[in-house]
């Protein structure tokens, strides 16, 4: 079978620039946790509920997820990517739509965590998708740097969903945000979704897939192929996906609720700062996704999660203080170290399986591990902070998902492909 071709890089960046609507869209309903709990949610213990309803709907990410692998190992990527965007556009425009607890009680809650369920179930194939899709499109040479794209955009996603978050908030006075204001950040997200779905229609197909399907490799049980073959990559990818979860749902999204819960910042405020934070993952991406391509997978992420092991604890003080300096110090470098991890874990979670099961490898470890640590560990870092009464509580969780897969990290094989001029060295294998 001769070598699969490239992508072109306008599919490339289609895919690319898509990750920006799966964010921006998740990403917001964490900062304006606040605000949703007092629309949708009556009584006490709100802002826990809009959390507890945030995990909820991530557990259905590897529910669509599998779904979406199924057919996206079997069909292809482009059409499971043009699905997964088509529901993400109807879910948000329907949660602009929504009634409020003022108007109708507690149906509203139900109504916004029903949603939630549909969003969680799309975004499940739509990351996994853009990932395969990226790694099975790029030079060999430059995997880790185009895979990693997935990241940093999706980082503007966040970026954007923090702009618009904090200038709603801020420009708007409190009876007009609880009234109306609340939907223009959802409304701007079902517009930018509807823009990418338009566009990705020019996308070409993943040439990794079209490889395998014109040899007949494909599987018939994709998910049950993945298992009984590549269970230890599944493995992998799930401790290497539950690190970079928790780093970035711990230590980026969940940071504006706990300053604000813990009564040091305004909204306005806090979320100003996650934006500065989502621009130092922006920037912070790339540069580890290119280094991951020259020293190799393993090392950069066995050095992040030393790192994820000790200066989480450091940060979670900092934030803690009544400094905003020194907040913004901690917030910074929480932020590049969740999108160090989310850059190489990219890549190297989507090398653990090959071609004809990659979706549904993904979806058995990348996406029940960002289902267990992302969507569940904001509301366990809200119950934990106030249950001890410790500031650093977060910084802890991170610091033992890091201990607990660091002897993964140091025993993983690389997956990045040799460059030519190792494989002619003399005794290469």
């Amino acid at each position: 079978m001769t070598s699969p071709r490239q992508l072109d890089r306008r599919s490339l960046a289609l895919a690319a620039l898509s990750t920006v609507v799966e964010w921006y869209d998740f990403t917001l309903f964490l900062y304006l946790a606040t605000v949703l709990s007092r629309v949708f949610f009556l009584g006490e213990g709100a802002v826990l509920t809009a959390l507890a309803g945030f995990a909820v709907a991530y557990l259905m990410r590897p529910v669509g997820a599998m779904v979406f692998g199924h057919f996206g190992d079997r069909r292809g990527r482009r059409a499971t990517l043009l699905a997964s965007m088509a529901l993400m556009t109807a879910a948000m425009l329907l949660t602009a739509m929504l009634p409020t607890a003022a108007q109708v009680g507690p149906v509203a809650g139900a109504g916004l965590l029903a949603l939630r369920c549909v969003m969680g179930f799309a975004v499940g194939g739509e990351y996994t998708g853009v990932v395969a899709y990226l790694l099975e499109g790029a030079p060999a040479h430059r995997r880790g740097l185009v895979t990693s794209l997935a990241a940093a955009t999706s980082e503007v996603g966040a970026l954007l969903a923090a702009g618009v978050a904090a200038l709603t908030v801020s420009l708007l006075p409190a009876p007009a945000l609880d009234s109306w204001g609340w939907r223009i950040p959802f409304l701007v997200g079902a517009a930018l979704a509807a823009t990418i779905l338009f566009a990705r229609a020019a996308m070409h197909e993943s040439p990794e897939f079209e490889a395998s399907r014109e040899a007949g490799t494909l599987a018939e049980r994709p998910l049950a192929h993945a298992l009984k073959r590549h269970r230890a990559g599944v493995l992998r990818g799930f401790a290497i996906s539950a690190l970079g979860s928790i780093t970035y749902y711990v230590g980026i999204t969940y940071v504006p609720v706990y300053l604000t819960s813990a009564g040091n910042l305004g909204e306005a405020q806090a979320l100003q700062l996650a934006t500065l934070a989502a621009l130092a993952v922006i920037v912070v991406t790339p540069f580890v996704g290119l280094l991951s391509d020259r020293i190799g997978r393993r090392p950069v992420l066995l050095g992040l999660a030393v790192l994820c092991a000790g200066l989480p604890y450091l940060m979670f003080r900092l934030l803690a203080g009544a400094s905003p300096g020194a907040a913004l110090v901690g917030a910074v470098v929480l932020a590049m170290l969740a999108g160090g991890v989310s850059a190489v874990g990219a890549v190297a979670t989507a090398e653990q399986v090959p071609a004809e099961g990659r979706l549904s490898g993904l979806a058995l470890g990348a996406t029940t591990a960002t289902a267990l640590f992302g969507g569940l560990t904001p509301w366990l870092a809200q119950v934990l902070t106030g249950a001890t009464g410790s500031p650093t509580a977060p910084g802890v969780m991170i610091a033992v998902v890091a201990l607990c897969v660091l002897p993964v990290m140091a025993l993983m094989p690389e997956t990045r492909p040799r460059p030519r001029a190792e494989e002619a060295l003399p005794g290469s294998a």
